[in-house]
């Protein structure tokens, strides 16, 4: 199918709604397509990179890092000290990522990097005081963020996006998709 030039209002539209331009746009473009999983998708990443950019730009970037370091600052704040590939993937982040970031969060005083005890090959990460008081401080900020977004659904809504996000994620391991582990 040849593309037809968009609309010339697409300029107008923000990050949100663009999702449902998009659909139409999808389907008059791609023809027969699942454009139900498609704005599933487009929707569910637009809604969490809102939501992410919002606690990055108003309470971690003014911590001093970024939406990266406060995951792994988060991690080692709730799990203790771990060794760097699992500290990498419970934060979400590839191991490269992570000893890049370690070594920033490191220089500002917020973690300590040191050989494993039982292997010295092994890197184990933990928090210092100064990282664990930090830490504590912009989560309070953080989980006031998350309270406002929260807010904006019933109890029962809540439930619903956590339940249906729950079984996308637990789908993950049946289905054929790559992610960190």
């Amino acid at each position: 199918m040849t593309s037809t030039p968009p609309d010339d209002n697409v300029a107008d539209l923000n990050f949100q709604s663009f999702a449902a331009y998009a659909h139409r746009r999808t389907s008059e473009l791609a023809g027969d397509v699942d454009l139900e999983a498609a704005l599933l998708v487009l929707t569910l990443h637009r809604a969490a990179s809102t939501v992410v950019y919002d606690l990055e730009s108003s309470v971690h970037r003014p911590a001093g890092w970024s939406w990266s370091g406060f995951r792994l600052l988060y991690v080692l704040w709730v799990a203790g000290p771990l060794e760097a590939r699992h500290a990498a993937r419970l934060s979400g982040m590839s191991r490269q990522n992570t000893s890049t970031l370690s070594n920033t969060l490191e220089r500002q005083g917020l973690l300590t990097r040191s050989p494993a005890p039982d292997d010295g090959r092994l890197i184990t990460y933990a928090l210092t005081p100064e990282g664990t008081q930090r830490v504590h401080e912009a989560y309070r900020a953080h989980n006031e963020r998350e309270g406002m977004w929260a807010q904006v659904l019933t109890p029962g809504e809540r439930a619903g996006v956590i339940s249906a996000l729950g079984k996308l994620l637990a789908a993950a391991d049946d289905l054929d998709v790559r992610r960190r582990d």
